[in-house]
């Protein structure tokens, strides 16, 4: 406060001429006046000017699939990429009610691209490596720098919304298709800052979350970015104020069940998963629509798919009340049957896990009256004919299990069942003499027939 000294102003003076005539000599971006880094001393008035310009210079967008042009233009806006990073993550007043126009026509320009088909139509994102963004080098800087301006402690909402609007929150979901996943995870952050700041956009966002779903679900059953989006949802979720509106109850029948379905269901499978769980946890009375849904989508044929949707029930059945398990317990007990009945090693093996889980066994001692007359036929045949070893030790184990439970059903059962095999092999012996006594009557009638005995 106070004249600066002669000294001083001559100082000032001089830093700020270097940096006029820097200005002029290095070279610029096309059609775009360049600005180089500011001295210390620039006075501060200025900055928030250049820092605009660093902006509209960093809109040039270069070409990265011609790895030989350009390079000094490009290393010089990498450069200033990192100056923004840098400007915006220490609070110094920049982010004036004029500069947010300018982030997000500089977001815009670099993030915004229609994106590559994949190679080959043939392109299994289980199996191939995928494509990895060629500008990656400018547009993580732009990431990082977006990501920095939303969390910034000058950001204001209430201004940005003018710029971060439904059609700007349309194209970013659009970019969630893409094949690197290093974008990807920077496009779930953005996403899920802009959720967390700007209320009016939830009920958009969510929304397009859901048609990309749809989409993907009953007309392409191909996009990149479903883990990404479901990891948000997964917080989302959590979010939700109790009780639960009916459009998202509806989401989780109507879009989340219908997701397994899908042939890449193993890329997401671990976040739908968290997604279903989070619900159940909201709101227990959904538990019987989610068991439902998932045995009437059950895989009959892919042994792997079987395996996650078996690993997926326990965790559903970690969270579930007692009163809700009573109301699923038939139908999800004859699928497990089917399970530990299964040819397949891996798929009879996760069924019988569930015996190793200590909540489950309290749930299945408490209602074992019901559970055991389900399990008893499949789990005695089993330890009398499997082919694996290992199968038939945990079958005795559960088994054992059962009979420490309730060892009056259990006998009765075990007698059931002998008393049946009893019945079902006289019938099978009774059906083998029937079928030679008319093996034998077609046989004599053959030989009449062709005159070597008489009629």
């Amino acid at each position: 406060k106070g004249t600066p000294s002669p000294a001083a102003a001559a100082s000032c003076s001089s830093h700020a001429a270097v940096w006029m005539f820097l200005t002029f000599l290095l070279p610029s971006f096309p059609g775009i006046p360049p600005s180089p880094p500011p001295p210390p001393d620039v006075p501060a008035p200025e900055q928030p000017e250049l820092f605009l310009k660093k902006l509209q210079q960093c809109c040039t967008v270069f070409d990265f699939m011609d790895t030989l042009s350009d390079l000094k233009m490009k290393e010089y806006k990498r450069s200033t990429l990192n100056e923004l990073v840098d400007y915006v993550t220490v609070s110094r007043g920049y982010l004036t009610e004029q500069a947010y126009p300018e982030v997000v026509k500089m977001v815009s320009h670099n993030i915004f691209r229609t994106l590559p088909p994949s190679d080959s139509n043939e392109f299994d994102p289980e199996e191939d490596e995928p494509t990895l963004e060629a500008s990656w080098p400018h547009l993580q800087l732009v990431y990082e720098f977006f990501i920095r301006f939303l969390e910034s402690q000058e950001f204001q909402p209430s201004i940005a919304k003018k710029y971060i609007d439904q059609k700007f929150v349309l194209q970013l979901l659009e970019l969630f298709d893409s094949e690197d996943p290093r974008e990807r995870d920077y496009l779930k952050t953005v996403l899920h800052r802009i959720y967390g700041k700007f209320l009016g956009l939830r009920a958009f966002i969510r929304k397009q979350i859901n048609n990309i779903f749809l989409r993907f679900v009953y007309e392409t059953e191909h996009f990149n970015g479903v883990a990404e989006l479901l990891e948000i949802l997964g917080s989302i979720i959590n979010g939700f104020a109790l009780p639960l509106k009916a459009e998202h109850k509806q989401f989780l029948v109507k879009v989340l069940i219908p997701l397994h379905t899908v042939r890449s269901l193993s890329l997401f499978h671990a976040q739908l998963a968290y997604c279903i769980v989070q619900f159940l946890e909201k709101d227990p009375t959904l538990t019987e629509p989610v068991i439902r849904g998932l045995l009437k989508f059950w895989p009959k044929t892919c042994s792997q798919k079987e395996v996650m949707f078996l690993g997926e029930l326990e965790e559903i059945l970690d969270v579930i009340e007692p009163t809700q398990f009573v109301k699923i317990q038939e139908p999800l007990f004859k699928q497990i049957s089917r399970c530990v009945s299964s040819p397949h090693f891996q798929v009879a093996e996760r069924a019988l896990y569930y015996w190793n889980n200590e909540y489950i066994m309290s749930l299945i001692e408490e209602n074992s009256s019901v559970i055991l007359p389900i399990m008893f036929a499949s789990l005695y045949r089993i330890s009398k004919e499997h082919w694996n070893p290992a199968i038939v030790a945990l079958v005795y184990n559960v088994l054992k299990a059962f009979m420490e439970m309730n060892s009056t059903l259990f006998d009765e059962l075990t007698a059931t069942y002998k008393s049946d095999r009893q019945r079902e092999k006289k019938k099978e012996k009774e059906r083998e003499e029937l079928w030679k006594k008319l093996e034998d009557l077609e046989l004599k009638r053959g030989l009449r027939s062709d005159g070597i005995i008489p009629t």
